[in-house]
């Protein structure tokens, strides 16, 4: 290192498996792609692709992954066991950094009533697994869960038995977000000063939110010399959530002096990372969220209006443009060329080919003819929209509604159907609820509407409404997103993006399943 250089700290991110563990924010394998590139953009150090052994779709899914990205570690998880750690080897073997990061629990509760072992068993499984892992990669993380409330001493044997094993990285999670920023900090500093071999490992942390403190106790480690750090982005995760990777990187950036390590995160790719993950998991971003909510950057009281205006730095301690929020505006509408578009797409972070391009394109100008104005949050909606890949098993044709406050609302729906066009008809508590009834009597699957969301990505009377629905079967579930001024329209195309991912895993599911 060069004299006077800070020193760097990994980047782990784990939107792709403990975010996705977020109930309501599961995600199909195009949809695990595009956040996958992202942040592959963002460059982030680690993205910890999926648990492979708990589904085949999670499998898939890591292998894609693992096969299209670059300059990347990829990690599976897997828990201390022979057969998770094959799966997870199996998943991640095409990357050109692989990683298997295996776990098990440590803490008294934990191993009493949800393993069953002594400690000792469990020191024993952990060093056999580690060194299990090791015969396929030369990476291998291990965990301890729950490791806040273990017992230090068995703490110190294990991690100490499994980096004799081979572990390059052991990890100190918070699993159910319990600790505080003190007391992590000082069982960091104990674990350095108590595990003899505690050099030939690097010290990772893994913190939850359920007390609120995910972000604080992470910022902890890092003061207590933590090499690499896990997150996700917009904090989303299992319960209250896990650190949010857009918190922690700014922080790191803005307080440089007092932290004194830097990151590789490219810091403009963090506005779009966090629109992404939203718009595909149905996680909608609180307005007064840090960094990435909508007024993280507003200024209402005119005191603090009139100090931005003289000096950004009086009320601002970073800038919008550092997290890839548009320096201008550009006003777009249906007589603006190409070459505008695609510069504007550019500046808001999107690198479309060619293909995605003209497509965009074609749908703005047909937007562009219905709005007098297209705003910046317009082209976002459209992009992400366009940009991944469902396959579109059933697609809108037209559709016809009758309704009101006096009459049965009505819907006439048809739909194309492997070259054929499908058509019911069907009456409901309202112009939606009746669409809806009409989709299903065409594609006669059996499934439930768990939620229904409607916002308007815009403000105005022409502005396009972003529906947002879930729908369930076998205890999955599917998030559909439709845009349209039309808000029938939009929740129409929202219900059939659902419908299409669940038909699209469902016949995947059918493809891998075993003979016989």
């Amino acid at each position: 290192m060069a004299v006077g250089a800070v020193p760097q700290i990994k980047i782990f991110d784990t939107t792709l498996r403990d975010g996705e563990q977020s109930p309501g924010c599961s995600m199909n394998l195009n949809e695990k792609i595009e956040v996958a590139k992202q942040l592959e953009r963002l460059n982030v150090d680690v993205i910890e692709a999926g648990f492979a052994i708990a589904s085949p779709g999670d499998l898939a899914a890591i292998q894609a992954i693992a096969k299209q990205i670059k300059g990347c570690t990829i990690a599976s998880l897997a828990r201390a066991l022979t057969k998770d750690i094959d799966q997870a080897w199996e998943a991640v073997r095409a990357a050109e950094s692989p990683r298997i990061h295996t776990f098990i629990a440590t803490s008294d509760v934990h191993m009493q009533y949800k393993l069953r072992k002594s400690p000792e068993q469990v020191l024993e499984q952990a060093e056999a697994m580690v060194k299990y892992a090791k015969k396929y990669v030369s990476d291998v993380q291990f965990s301890a869960e729950d490791a806040t409330r273990s017992n230090k001493e068995f703490l110190y044997r294990i991690f100490e038995a499994v980096i004799k094993a081979g572990a390059t990285v052991i990890n100190i999670p918070d699993t159910v977000g319990y600790t505080t920023p003190w007391e992590f900090t000082q069982l960091i500093c104990d674990i350095k000063n108590n595990v003899p071999n505690i050099d030939q490992a690097a010290i990772a942390v893994h913190c939850h939110d359920d007390l609120g403190l995910a972000v604080a106790n992470t910022m902890a480690a890092v003061r207590a010399g933590v090499k690499q750090i896990e997150c996700t982005i917009n904090g989303i995760g299992e319960r209250a959530g896990n650190a949010a990777l857009e918190e922690i990187v700014m922080g790191l950036v803005t307080r440089e002096d007092f932290y004194n390590v830097s990151c590789s995160v490219d810091t403009t790719q963090i506005y779009r990372s966090s629109k992404l993950v939203a718009n595909l998991t149905g996680s909608v971003v609180q307005a007064n969220k840090a960094i990435v909510g909508a007024n993280a950057f507003a200024h209402e009281s005119g005191i603090h209006q009139h100090g931005v205006l003289a000096n950004e730095r009086t009320y601002e301690i970073m800038t919008p443009y550092s997290i890839g929020l548009p320096k201008g505006r550009m006003i777009l509408g249906k007589h603006s060329g190409r070459h505008a578009f695609e510069d504007r797409l550019v500046s808001l972070g999107y690198n479309l080919n060619k293909e995605q391009l003209e497509q965009a394109f074609e749908q703005f100008k047909v937007l562009a003819d219905k709005k007098k104005v297209v705003a910046d949050e317009d082209l976002e909606a459209l992009v992400q929209q366009k940009t991944i890949l469902v396959p579109e098993i059933y697609v809108l044709d037209h559709f016809v509604i009758n309704s009101g406050n006096s009459i049965t609302s009505t819907a006439a729906v048809k739909l194309s159907y492997m070259g054929m066009t499908k058509e019911a008809v069907s009456t409901g508590d309202g112009p939606i609820d009746a669409a809806f009834r009409a989709i299903d009597l065409i594609v006669g699957l059996e499934f439930s509407l768990e939620s229904f969301a409607l916002n308007s990505v815009t403000e105005g009377k022409d502005a396009q409404g972003e529906v947002m629905v879930r729908i369930v079967k076998n205890d999955r579930i599917y998030i559909g997103r439709g845009l349209s001024i039309d808000i029938i329209e939009a929740s129409i195309k929202a219900y059939l993006n659902a419908i299409n991912k669940m038909i699209d895993e469902l016949q995947l599911a059918k493809r891998v399943e075993p003979d016989g």
